[in-house]
């Protein structure tokens, strides 16, 4: 079996690993660099107990690819590039351990089919990699690749620079390692070579027009540029942003393993030092981590409703700016707010989680967001007017609606539904929640909702006037404070009740009841009202007997899809009562906002509305019903619909209110 080299001899060896030594040290000190910057941040729970399903998602997400395999362009190309360089890694690995510690492994059909034709097959995958990502980034040129908001002055952007300069590097590490392969065939006339096809379909080019000697000399050149560019790749690789070889695989494997409801991390309001994030370190090392993981693939930006919609807001800026910011921490800390992130972009975020459930690399940009907020909220008392408007009426009247004249009841007068501290003996507690209670289309659903649950036989009370928000606008919005007040006093009433069950309209509510209350002592069974409605239908407690025959289209919220995974409950609801559901073009996991989310349900937005933009969608589908399970959504669409509609009669309904429609009653 030929060696690799035509005239590689033990001096050739140590130049190679003399050569190595001052690599391995530039690339080490980079990579220490960044260690030490995320070191800053303040600890991060983890527990190694949890190592099986980390392992499992380092399998699915990196080495398999299944997040970034949802855009097939990207991640296809992606796959062939990694791929290709992790089995060259390997053959590398292989030949020196044969040729430079002489453990002989490179022979027969392991050499044959693995280190000559799957490294072959592998380089030219790689090669096709790196040219669709170059197309893509420089012919097809999506705007999630080179658009970014602008915050500010002087903030960090992509590096175009370095973007092609490291494309370029790695084509000729790939193209001259070819080359190499071709020449060694040729100038051996090695006759195990056409198992390595493309090397020996360029050795036939150089048989036929060199000489044996130039053609060594040739490969002598070839080998030590391709071994400089090599090791130039390695001691740069952590200065750029391909340090997220390593930082990303790291950061799928150590991230929050809970529910997305529940990653809002509580503050131990007497003991913080800085309520909040106000400067870099007031991150976890693993937030820190998440800025350091980042590709800038944009996929957080394309599918973020407040990008857009012309908003101030690009989550992939941000992670770049946070990223410029602990860079710049080297030199010492600085306030975040204003000279790395604009105020205006923290407030034009809905907390969607449209960002993180996108990013290949479950980059967690919602908890900065907020993390940001809250130091603003409680430590500046900087709130846009109208958000703070929000947060007074929080505090004085126990709900976000201000200038309602609507009571906690007003929605049931007629109804005999008793209160929890009246009712013998119930199923659950119904929590009607502030946007169902306070606002009067919604008291519509509500009804339609009870009216369903009286027909399926089920006993349940409500607290009526006793109910508070459960803090959800206060948290968002960064009041901790507030949200935790709220909370308390819920979890205090509820446990004085008897509560146990509980069976909330909204999924913001439901939300808090099922992943946050339980920080502060709060333990309930949960269920969202579409759960309990499919629940009702499958067991055949709740029979539709009049299906309807015009299209259906179905809008999932935010905090009841990305948050808590429930998409398939409202369909199985509207499939029972349409012939005919209708998805939109953006629907379940990548579902785009209503626009209420994170406190813009109280504020002016900045460019155009999310919610008419969704109303948009929702229009192309043709549907003549946009189903919704959430009182947000409910008030966002009708007023996009109203706006957008052009004449059409479109209905937004709660599928509390579709159900209803096939029951053999009379809505009220």
């Amino acid at each position: 079996m030929p060696t690799r080299e035509v005239y590689w001899n033990i001096h050739h060896v140590w130049i190679m690993y003399a050569l190595l030594a001052p690599t391995l040290l530039i690339f080490g000190y980079g990579v220490y660099r960044r260690l030490r910057l995320w070191w800053r941040g303040r600890p991060y729970p983890f527990h190694w107990k949890e190592a099986l399903p980390r392992a499992r998602a380092i399998a699915l997400e990196v080495f398999a690819h299944r997040r970034m395999l949802r855009e097939a362009y990207s991640g296809l190309s992606h796959f062939a590039l990694f791929a290709g360089f992790l089995i060259l890694f390997i053959g590398t690995l292989v030949v020196m351990v044969h040729e430079d510690f002489k453990i002989r492994i490179m022979q027969g059909a392991f050499y044959l089919y693995f280190q000559s034709l799957a490294l072959d097959v592998f380089g030219l995958l790689a090669i096709l990699g790196i040219v669709m990502l170059a197309a893509k980034r420089y012919l097809m040129r999506p705007a999630r690749l080179h658009v970014n908001v602008p915050e500010r002055e002087g903030a960090s952007r992509q590096r175009p620079g370095e973007d092609a300069a490291l494309l370029a590097l790695i084509f000729l590490i790939l193209v001259t390692g070819f080359l190499i392969e071709g020449l060694r065939i040729a100038a051996t006339r090695d006759p195990w070579g056409h198992w390595s096809p493309i090397g020996w379909l360029l050795a036939q080019g150089f048989q036929a027009h060199w000489e044996v000697a130039m053609m060594r000399e040739v490969h002598r050149f070839l080998w030590w540029f391709h071994l400089v560019l090599a090791f130039g790749l390695i001691a740069w690789l952590p200065y750029t942003k391909l340090l997220h070889v390593f930082t990303a695989a790291a950061n799928i494997f150590l991230r929050p393993l809970e529910p997305a409801g529940a990653r809002l991390a509580p503050l131990d309001l007497e003991t913080a030092e800085t309520l909040g994030i106000a400067r870099i370190e007031d991150f976890t090392w693993k937030d820190l981590l998440d800025l350091d993981a980042c590709t800038e693939c944009g996929r957080c930006q394309q599918e973020c409703p407040a990008t857009a919609t012309g908003k101030p807001l690009s989550p992939k800026t941000l992670i770049l700016d946070l990223r410029e910011a602990l860079s710049a921490a080297e030199k010492g800390s600085t306030p975040l707010i204003g000279r790395f992130v604009s105020e205006e972009t923290l407030w034009s975020c809905t907390t969607c989680l449209a960002c993180t459930r996108a990013c290949p690399v479950f980059i967690e940009h919602v908890p900065k967001i907020v993390g940001l907020r809250r130091y603003l909220v409680m430590e500046k008392a900087n709130v846009p007017e109208l958000m703070a408007e929000t947060l007074r009426s929080l505090e004085d009247r126990g709900h976000p609606f201000r200038g309602t004249t609507l009571s906690r009841t007003d929605w049931c007068r007629d109804l005999s539904i008793p209160s929890i501290r009246e009712a013998d003996q119930v199923d659950f507690l119904l929590w009607i929640g502030c946007a169902s209670a306070l606002n009067e289309r919604n008291h519509r659903v509500v009804r339609a909702l009870v009216r369903a649950l009286g027909e399926a036989g089920l006993r349940f009370a409500i607290l009526g006037s006793e109910e508070r928000c459960t803090g959800d606008p206060a948290r968002r919005i960064g009041n901790e404070y507030l949200f935790e007040q709220l909370a308390r006093e819920n979890i205090r009433r509820l446990n004085a009740s008897g509560v146990r069950r509980i069976v909330t309209v909204c999924p913001h509510c439901f939300n808090c009841f099922a992943h946050e209350y339980p920080h502060f002592g709060g333990h309930y069974e949960v269920i969202h009202h579409s759960q309990l409605l499919a629940d009702l239908v499958r067991t055949g407690r709740l029979r539709p007997r009049r299906p309807h025959s015009i299209a259906v289209t179905y809008h999932d919220p935010c905090y009841l899809g990305r948050y808590n995974d429930i998409y398939d409950a409202p369909r199985d609801v509207l499939r029972a009562c349409a012939r005919d559901l209708r998805e939109m073009s953006r629907c379940r996991d990548r579902a785009f906002c209503c626009g209420a989310g994170g406190g813009l349900m109280w504020t002016e937005e900045l460019g155009r509305r999310i919610n008419r933009e969704r109303a948009e969608q929702a229009l192309r589908t043709e549907a003549a019903v946009i189903a919704v399970s959430c009182p947000f959504c409910l008030i966002m669409l009708e007023e996009g619909v109203t706006a957008k509609a052009e004449g059409r009669t479109v209905e937004v309904l709660d599928i509390a209110e579709v159900l209803e429609r096939t029951l053999d009653r009379e809505p009220t």
